[in-house]
Formats: structure tokens, sequence, C-alpha cells
């Protein structure tokens, strides 16, 4: 099985493959120095920001191990650690996997903690101005990195993402485990999301025991990776229960990097929450869950190992495939093989839903649907 036109809707921009003037050229100058800048004192390139080191830029000095867990570096691609953030080589590798477009999470939806409002306002609104101006602009049709929304208010988010809308965005991050969903302070973002038809997307980062972390070449890298998708099952929970999808049915959310094994099991223990509590209970919907999330939540997946078994569980309508590149289980730059190896099984028209009209409807990117 060959598709022809296919739309990865989940891809990244890491720290590391950030230009390194991203945001020294764009904050006040005022607050520059606070901000995301370069610093390399004899440890290699390091990205600081209020003061504290988080994270490296470009490639460290041992790149052995980097090569081997880099989808990139698998590939046999020369990287100095910056080819995933520089749109003419990244378009270069698209057109190497055959893809026609990619969806692009940024750093911040993997963690990027930021005290100050002010500083978080800005540094976000940095950002997006790059994504759009810059990095999107290259190539309109293909490249389409996420607006990330400030999370200290509510007013503050939805403000940014009304901005957002106005520069061209597609689509927005919010950081489901910084913020508290339920609270109907946060019904504001939801509705300018609806009014300016971006969808909303929550991506896995934390949720995740404290005890538990990612350690590269420990076994706790595998225990994480294996819990990593379920921890969406809150947030999604929340915004069912609290009302917030049904008091927005223009609301489109994405559960990003979620895979979909889960949702079947989580659909079947919310509908029989909500019939034997919802009406006892303030605010919870009177739509069942289940119709909810197939209506209003899409889920991103890589390889799922029995697709054919849980998407029609969830509903093709409901499921956008990603290549996760650059990252470890990254399926460049074989993404034709792995999509026939995951969904051989599904129907021609179920694989066009999953691999190009879904992505294409919801993010506007042009395609003969």
């Amino acid at each position: 099985m060959t598709t022809s036109t296919v739309y990865s809707c989940d891809d990244h921009l890491d720290l590391s493959a950030v230009p390194p003037t991203v945001w020294s050229s764009r904050l006040p100058s005022a607050m520059a120095e606070r901000g995301p800048h370069v610093v390399d004192e004899g440890k290699g390139r390091q990205w600081v920001c209020e003061g504290r080191v988080i994270g490296r830029s470009g490639m460290p000095r041992n790149t052995e191990l980097v090569k081997k867990l880099s989808a990139i570096g698998r590939a046999g691609i020369d990287d100095d650690g910056y080819r995933a953030g520089t749109p003419k080589l990244r378009l270069e590798d698209l057109d190497r996997d055959g893809l026609a477009a990619s969806v692009v999470y940024g750093p911040l939806s993997l963690g990027f903690p930021i005290t100050d409002p002010a500083l978080q306002t800005a540094t976000y609104a940095a950002w997006n101005d790059w994504a759009a101006e810059e990095f999107n602009a290259t190539a309109p049709d293909r490249l389409c990195a996420l607006a990330f929304l400030p999370f200290h208010s509510s007013e503050a988010a939805a403000d940014e993402l009304e901005r957002c809308a106005s520069i061209g965005h597609r689509g927005a991050i919010v950081d489901a485990f910084s913020v508290e969903l339920g609270d109907p302070a946060w019904d504001r973002v939801w509705s300018v999301a609806e009014a300016t038809g971006l969808p909303i997307s929550f991506h896995i980062n934390g949720g995740v025991s404290p005890k538990l972390s990612y350690q590269i070449g420990k076994w706790q890298s595998a225990a994480f990776a294996t819990l990593l998708p379920m921890q969406l099952d809150e947030p999604l929970a929340t915004m069912v229960f609290c009302g917030a999808l049904e008091r927005h049915p223009g609301l489109r959310l994405v559960l990003a990097e979620s895979g979909i094994g889960w949702l079947p099991y989580l659909l079947d223990r919310m509908d029989a929450q909500w019939r034997e509590l919802g009406p006892k209970l303030d605010d919870a919907p009177k739509v069942a869950p289940s119709e909810l999330v197939r209506n209003q939540v899409t889920l991103t997946f890589e390889q799922e190992p029995r697709a054919d078994q849980f998407i029609p569980l969830v509903g093709a309508d409901s499921c956008m495939w990603a290549s996760d590149y650059p990252h470890t289980d990254s399926t460049f730059p074989n993404s034709q093989q792995a999509i026939a190896d995951t969904l051989g099984a599904l129907s021609s028209a179920d694989v066009r839903k999953i691999t190009a009209t879904n992505c294409a409807r919801l993010y506007g990117f042009p395609i003969d649907v």
C-alpha cells in the first residue's frame, strides 16, 4: 500500500534545534537577558532562561548517543543539531520521507517553565511570531509550527490566541498539565478557539509520577515512554466532565502523541460514570462522553500495533497519523512502509482520512478531498 498524499500531524522542533537568536532578536531589550538565550561557558552551547540552564543548543560534544537516538542520525544524515529548525532542510526531509506537510510542536510543548508572567507572555509571543513569520512562511502549505499559549492566566492565553489567529497560525497548544482546565475562567480560551476555528492541542508532557523520569540509556526511559501517552486521560476526562466540550461544540481538541489503544476503555469507563453519576453532578454533560469525544477530539499516533482493532472503536474520523520526526520513535525516513504496516488492514478510505484529509481539514491545508 502506498499513500500518495501524507500529512504528519505531530512532528517536533526541540529546543536544541531552535536557532540561537529566536528570542534574543525578538524580546524587548529589558527582557532579553532574562529570556531564553544561548551561552557557551566551556561546556558547549546551552540555553539559559531566568538565570538557569534549560537545555542544550545544537549538537553536544559527545554526539554518538544523540545520533543513535535521533531519527535524523539513524538515517545517516549530517546534522549540526539545528537541521530540524532550518525550514529548507526540514523540507528536504519531508521530501525524503514522502510527506506533503508537517504540523510541528515546538520546544514549549514539552515543558518551558518561566516564572515571571510578563516574561512568559513575551517569550511565548516571540516564539509565535518567529514560527509564523519565518518558519511557516517558508512553505505555508507544508509547514505548520503551532502557536503556544501562556498559561499563567486564562486572559493572557485568550488574548494571545486571538493575536495568533490574526497572524496566520492554524492551531495552538495549551499546557494541559500547568492549568486548571476545569476552571470556568478558561471558557474564554475555548470560546476564542471556536470563533477563530483554531484547534487546541494537549501534548504529552507532565502527568507521570515524579518518581519516574526519562533517563537516557537507563531502564527508566522505557518505563516512562510506556506510560507517557496515557497521561492525557486526565485532561480529556476533565474537558468532558467539566462541560467544556459541550459548552463549546465548535471547539476542536487534539490529543497529541496519545496513541489510540487506551481510548476505547476510557470511553466505556466515562460513559458508565456518566450514566451512573451524570444526573447528580453540576456541569456534567447532557451528551454521552463517547459522543463528545468522537465529535470534537482527534488523537494522533505513529505506529499502533493493533490499529485495525482500535481505530474502528474510536472512529477513523477521530484519528491522525504522525511521523514524530525527529524523535527516537519516529518513522522517518520509512514512513510509507510504517503506514503500510500499521494501517494496511483498514479500508483505503479510512487510511486516506487518517493520513491526509483529517489533518488537512483540521488545519486548513490545501488538499484534494
